[in-house]
């Protein structure tokens, strides 16, 4: 999908690294790293109690960059977890939806065509405010990217 969305001859590649932090070191800046963070809509179920439970706000962390010279892009992504409110288990990856999974890379692609391609960004709403109403409190002492300080909740 990156390639098709893209419309350039660029070879991208997409990895996962779940210790990767929200800061970029001066040598990561030089060598062209960017960051993107997405609030996405996700579900958990945990590995000790089997409980299901939904969450608007999976926060997803991407760093991506364009080797112009190699006509290579890379994009390393890490999905945030969340623990469950019952058993107070380890922390669970969230799965998600082919509709969500496809609006996440949609918004990816855009950073992507505007930092690295230079295009202009079609769609400018905030990436943390998907539009699912809310009903319950985001329980930060039960998400792993609030523990990190990078939680896209608005308090």
């Amino acid at each position: 999908m990156l390639e098709e969305e893209l419309e350039y001859n660029d070879s991208w590649i997409v990895q996962f690294n779940y210790s990767l932090q929200e800061n970029l070191s001066k040598e990561e800046r030089r060598r062209g790293w960017k960051i993107y963070c997405h609030c996405a809509y996700g579900k958990f179920r945990c590995g000790n109690c089997s409980k299901d439970w939904p969450s608007a706000r999976v926060t997803l962390l991407f760093h991506y960059r364009l080797r112009s010279e190699a006509a290579r892009g890379t994009v390393i992504m890490r999905p945030f977890r969340q623990a469950c409110r019952g058993c107070s288990g380890n922390f669970q990856l969230p799965g998600f939806s082919m509709e969500e999974v496809e609006k996440v890379l949609l918004k990816l692609i855009g950073k992507i065509k505007k930092n690295c391609y230079g295009e202009e960004e079609e769609d400018n709403s905030d990436s943390c405010s998907p539009e699912k109403v809310r009903t319950k409190p985001h329980e930060s002492s039960l998400c792993e990217a609030c523990s990190q300080g990078i939680c896209c909740v608005e308090d």
